[in-house]
């Protein structure tokens, strides 16, 4: 490290402390030549992650894009800001330590993973954007794979009753 005053290399560490986020820890120094008293940070160098689209194209990660859609698939839902938070956190976490280069898809996976164990409306409602559901069957086969059984609504009249199926009228 240089010195700021006199540019001479050599310094002696006095105090190391955390930061007050601890996302980085902060060094009082002084030089060994004149005595100056100087402050550095020492913090994780993180590699940028980059997002590989389905179209091929790169695209730098962005968090806020993540926090988004994972909001907006929870909306009107009674999950709070902090569990989102906490999610997201954790989506970041695995995704730093998969590599520089993280598919879209992956995103998206990670994302439905989590959504399971927060709330089942929210991970339907980012399944069927995630795996573009263009059918009610889709939806339902969603809904089986979560290990639900569809209950029906005792109000609503069967649109195909099984004796129309067995005669053939439908």
């Amino acid at each position: 490290m240089r010195c700021p005053k006199c540019g001479f290399r050599d310094d002696k560490v006095i105090d190391s402390r955390q930061s007050r986020d601890s996302s980085s820890i902060r060094r009082r120094r002084v030089c060994l030549q004149c005595a100056y008293r100087f402050t550095t940070y020492e913090e994780i160098e993180r590699s940028e992650l980059r997002v590989v689209k389905r179209d091929r194209t790169h695209e730098q990660f962005d968090r806020r894009k993540l926090v988004g859609s994972l909001a907006k698939a929870c909306e009107k839902r009674p999950i709070s800001l902090v569990t989102l938070e906490q999610a997201v956190d954790e989506i970041v976490h695995e995704l730093e330590t998969t590599g520089r280069e993280v598919p879209s898809s992956a995103i998206g996976t990670k994302v439905l993973e989590t959504l399971k164990d927060i709330d089942e409306v929210a991970y339907l409602r980012y399944a069927s954007v995630h795996r573009r559901f263009e059918e009610v069957d889709e939806f339902v086969d969603a809904i089986h794979a979560l290990g639900r059984r569809i209950k029906p609504n005792v109000a609503q009249r069967e649109l195909f009753p099984p004796e129309a199926v067995k005669h053939g009228s439908v």
